[in-house]
């Protein structure tokens, strides 16, 4: 099976978290592939650590939905369907609805209400990870486009101030990407594939435009379902 590439030095304090992490975006990479097995014994030698905390860490990555655990074979990676995607996309517009109009009407728990300084400067933070994520996918960078897009979800949803809501995004958003990174790289070329509006959508919750916001999500799941439902059937 294809190794992580990044195995340097693991501290012992936090090799559960750094052997899910390595894993998760040795996944999101797709250099694990959709049912690709393998076992504790395997991913302990490759990190030259004890099983307990490789298996806690595919135990996490299990509960998390990327992994399936086989008590005969081991664990293999998740395969998602385009009908996970639409179920994930349906929970993701739940969430992300009721954060736009929070955000734009000043209820966003991590700013003090009706401080309108302080939420435009954050938003203004949000949108350069935002440009990071836009030029990545304007070049069709998959790679880079995954850690930003994830950091710029992740970092609009802490405005919000609900720390169970922005995990839950957070754990959406990287199934999502779980789910369509098998398809997106079956695409000789991805400039022009890749969702870039990003900046758009800042710029949208700075105007305390929800309805922007959201028509403008809603535009970029209808192309990614469309997308992934075509890369699937080739």
């Amino acid at each position: 099976m294809p190794g992580p590439s990044g195995t340097g030095a693991v501290t012992r304090s936090t090799l559960r978290q750094q052997i899910a992490d390595a894993l998760r975006d040795e996944v999101l990479a797709g250099r694990l592939q959709p049912g690709q097995e393998f076992t504790v014994k395997e991913i302990a030698e490759q990190y030259g650590v004890s099983a307990t905390p490789v298996r806690e860490a595919l135990v996490d990555l299990s509960a998390q939905g990327l992994l399936d655990a086989d008590h005969h074979r081991g664990f293999r990676v998740h395969e998602y369907s385009p009908a996970d995607f639409r179920g994930m996309i349906e929970a993701r517009c739940l969430v992300t609805d009721g954060m736009f109009h929070a955000l734009a009407d000043g209820r966003a728990g991590a700013v003090t209400p009706g401080d309108e300084q302080r939420l435009t400067a954050a938003l203004a933070g949000v949108r350069r990870r935002g440009e990071e994520a836009q030029r990545a996918a304007t070049a069709g960078d998959l790679n880079v486009l995954i850690g930003y897009d994830l950091r710029f979800w992740r970092e609009l949803a802490a405005l919000f101030g609900n720390p169970y809501l922005a995990d839950f995004l957070h754990r959406l958003r990287v199934q999502s990407w779980v789910c369509t990174v098998q398809h997106l790289r079956r695409a000789a070329d991805l400039r022009g594939v890749l969702w870039s509006g990003h900046t758009e959508l800042v710029d949208a919750l700075v105007r305390r435009d929800p309805e922007a916001a959201r028509a403008l999500v809603t535009a970029y799941n209808t192309h990614s379902l469309r997308v992934i439902e075509r890369l699937s059937a080739t």
